[in-house]
């Protein structure tokens, strides 16, 4: 009897066999587990992200905060705004260079920093993972980005 392409499932076009949606739900289940944890801050995960950022306590720019986080000036403007409002962050003009905008955290920003250290050990508890096996699991990842972003050829 003759296959034909349409008998059956294609395994390459299987949604279950795809690691790009593995790597998509994980990051939505991230976001789920973070949700409640987060909101005790106020914050929302792409805030928590900047936060963490600004939480290594290098004098950081506007630009350097989204090129760290992959975001665009569209997307980091309004959340930068928010976290401003919230008084967690301070904006400011660069004092040389107008365009430049400098970011600083503010009392309230860094005392934010102790209660952020609960929500991570608690999602660390959720994972299940040892120590070492999440800093494999990172280590995979961080290599796997790496490959994908290389120019191709």
């Amino acid at each position: 009897m003759e296959h034909h392409e349409h008998d059956g499932p294609e395994p390459l076009l299987n949604l279950d066999n795809q690691l790009c949606f593995a790597v998509y739900a994980t990051e939505h289940a991230f976001q789920r587990a973070y949700k409640p944890l987060l909101a005790e801050l106020g914050l929302t995960y792409p805030q928590y992200l900047a936060m963490m950022v600004l939480w290594e306590g290098k004098p950081l720019t506007v630009n350097e905060l989204g090129r760290r986080l992959g975001l665009d000036s569209g997307t980091l403007s309004p959340l930068l705004k928010r976290l401003e409002a919230a008084g967690y962050i301070r904006r400011q003009r660069g004092r040389e260079d107008e365009r430049r905008v400098d970011l600083a955290l503010t009392e309230k920003g860094r005392a934010a920093q102790a209660k952020a250290r609960n929500v991570a050990a608690a999602i660390a508890l959720k994972t299940g993972c040892s120590l070492d096996q999440a800093q494999s699991l990172l280590s995979e990842l961080n290599a796997l980005r790496k490959r994908l972003l290389a120019p191709a050829g």
